[in-house]
């Protein structure tokens, strides 16, 4: 899920994370490989302070003539403690990376997404963001120079919904060709984005464009745009299986609603959607911002999920995204 302060759509960076050195792990204790496809490159102004996972476990109402209600949860027994600055990001997200063992398909920030690939470029896989913002976003032409640089291996996170728009809004879509004749995967925000957006921090966002079946007649336009669903549709999986049974090529990411909605329901989601028989189409995802700590915390749901099979797991953390990105997994150590 994008922050809901805006940052802008595209991401690059200037590195440093030398300052934190890692010990390299032996192959007798390195973990197996995992790939988020789902990691924000982004300033921070250290002033966010702890948080605690599925801090959305409780979400109280408010009074419109009064000040807003706080949703950042704190009472937990281990709090995530966020960056202190941009700086502290990057080498926290790359140390966490390498100690994981994950490979990180990151964008947001220009500045912020080179300097990540250029500390640790065998961890960090460029995506270019779009529609992120109400101004500044690329022209098509400038949209192909960036993907045709090389530069650029994912388009994503292309998040509309934030603009009051369809995926399948025509505004977008000589990008959305650009991207399939490139043969270039494609990440769309679809679903939630945290709770009272329209009201609190996002005036022009409407749940209703969060619909997976908003992506028809987009995907009817691109037949040969692959492209993944961030956030699963959440929480509207009935859609999402839909969509996902008509189109053989949507997979799904679960990025921000691992960590952010109660656990209980984080779980009966990636259930659902396994039940319905799309274990091999469901991407491993943190939706990583300013806690580092999210990575490890959203890996473990997945790791002590006791209705997936030790093959699920492996398909949701690794495998899917091998498959997805034409990867190879001799590769990955």
């Amino acid at each position: 899920m994008p922050l809901p302060l805006p940052y802008k759509a595209l991401c690059l960076t200037t590195g440093l994370w030398m300052a934190t050195a890692l010990t390299p792990a032996t192959s007798a204790d390195k973990p197996l490989p995992v790939i988020d496809v789902h990691v924000h490159a982004m300033q921070v102004n250290g002033k966010a302070g702890p948080m605690c996972p599925w801090f959305l476990t409780d979400m109280p109402g408010g009074d419109p003539h009064q000040a807003p209600p706080s949703f950042m949860n704190t009472n937990c027994e281990q709090p995530l403690a966020s960056a202190a600055s941009t700086d502290d990001y990057i080498a926290k997200a790359i140390s966490e990376a390498q100690r994981l063992n994950v490979t990180m398909v990151a964008s947001g920030d220009d500045d912020v997404l080179r300097a990540m690939h250029e500390a640790a470029p065998d961890r960090v896989v460029p995506s270019l963001g779009m529609a992120l913002s109400l101004t500044d976003d690329m022209s098509p032409d400038e949209f192909r120079t960036a993907l045709e640089s090389g530069f650029y291996k994912v388009v994503g996170e292309v998040a509309p919904q934030y603009r009051g728009m369809s995926p399948s809004d025509m505004s977008l879509d000589p990008y959305f060709a650009i991207a399939e004749e490139l043969k270039i995967p494609v990440a769309i925000h679809m679903g939630t984005g945290g709770n009272g957006m329209a009201n609190l921090t996002s005036p022009d966002y409407r749940a209703s464009l969060g619909n997976p079946f908003e992506l028809e007649d987009m995907l009817a336009r691109h037949p040969k745009l692959k492209i993944w669903v961030m956030h699963a549709g959440y929480p509207m999986d009935d859609a999402m299986i839909a969509l996902m049974g008509a189109h053989a090529y949507v997979y799904v990411d679960i990025a921000g609603m691992i960590w952010s909605y109660p656990l209980a329901e984080v779980n009966r989601y990636i259930e659902r959607l396994v039940t319905a028989g799309f274990g091999r189409r469901i991407l491993y995802g943190t939706d990583l911002l300013i806690w580092p700590g999210l990575m490890e915390t959203s890996i473990n749901v997945i790791k002590d999920a006791d209705y997936l099979t030790e093959q699920q797991k492996r398909d949701i953390l690794f495998n899917n995204a091998v498959r997805f990105f034409n990867l190879d997994a001799k590769d990955f150590q």
